[in-house]
């Protein structure tokens, strides 16, 4: 588990563009705290040039939560082919900051390659994460893990594979599919990517993602529209991935049992008494 040590009051800070922070603004914004306890900062945020002014209060006195350690990576993905570089925060089609706690042992994830090489990258790692990541952060921290990599041919591909441009996971007993405001932004907000922070919606994200599912399963296993938007209304469950990257996050869990065959229910009729 992990346990809270202390919380502490905003302080009354400036960032680089010497902006005065009494807020935090999204999609982010750094504190330059003071050592407290056991704890010495870094130099890294005021290096960057934000400021304060006085002391940071801290208490120490706080609820002793515990929160279930769930190591997973927030951030990880392929280059996009569009853009030479783009900002880390918002997700799309090739993966990258998607945030959800389920990236983790066990979770195969399947990433749509635009480029040569693919060029995996990741990063931003958790000890835990509701979902949604309300206030902008997990538990960050850093890991040392194992990774397997491999490469499937187009050749190989399943029929849902085919159609992909979004990030895919799977478990041993579930697909997760993943849906944002935009599919891709970086097509949507070529010219000017950043527009995607003032352009947020839970709502297109949650249209996206059932859009997205309504296609993996039909692709995945045969089935027709009102096929698959039956089984999606009664066994598929929608979750707010993030809230927090621009590019908001909405994620459908399809549980494989649902298309397991025969479930066993005894449909025949009653012996008479």
């Amino acid at each position: 588990f992990a346990v809270p040590v202390y919380q502490f009051e905003w302080p009354d800070i400036t960032d680089p563009q010497g902006e005065h922070r009494d807020f935090i603004a999204y999609p982010g914004t750094c504190v330059p705290h003071d050592a407290h306890g056991d704890t010495t900062p870094s130099s890294d945020v005021a290096d960057m040039g934000w400021t304060k002014t006085g002391d940071i209060t801290y208490m120490d006195d706080v609820y002793k939560a515990k929160i279930p350690i769930n190591y997973h990576v927030g951030c990880m993905g392929l280059a996009p082919e569009s853009h030479s570089f783009v900002d880390s925060i918002p997700p799309m089609p090739t993966g990258g900051n998607l945030d959800n706690k389920r990236i983790g042992i066990g979770t195969t994830m399947y990433y749509p390659v635009e480029v040569a090489g693919a060029l995996l990258s990741m990063g931003d790692a958790h000890a835990a994460q509701g979902d949604s990541e309300l206030d902008g952060t997990g538990i960050e921290t850093s890991i040392t893990g194992k990774f397997k990599i491999s490469v499937i041919k187009a050749a190989d591909f399943t029929p849902a594979q085919s159609l992909l441009d979004f990030p895919l996971g799977e478990t041993e007993s579930e697909w997760i599919v993943h849906g944002f405001t935009e599919t891709d932004y970086l097509e949507t907000y070529a010219d000017n990517p950043g527009d995607i922070y003032g352009a947020s919606s839970i709502d297109k994200a949650m249209k996206n993602a059932f859009t997205q599912t309504r296609k993996f399963v039909m692709a995945e296993y045969g089935l027709t529209d009102a096929e698959a938007t039956t089984i999606i209304t009664q066994g598929v469950d929608f979750g707010m991935t993030q809230l927090v990257d621009g590019n908001w996050g909405v994620h459908g869990v399809v549980p494989k049992i649902i298309f397991s065959g025969d479930a066993g229910m005894d449909t025949s009729e009653p012996s008479p008494s």
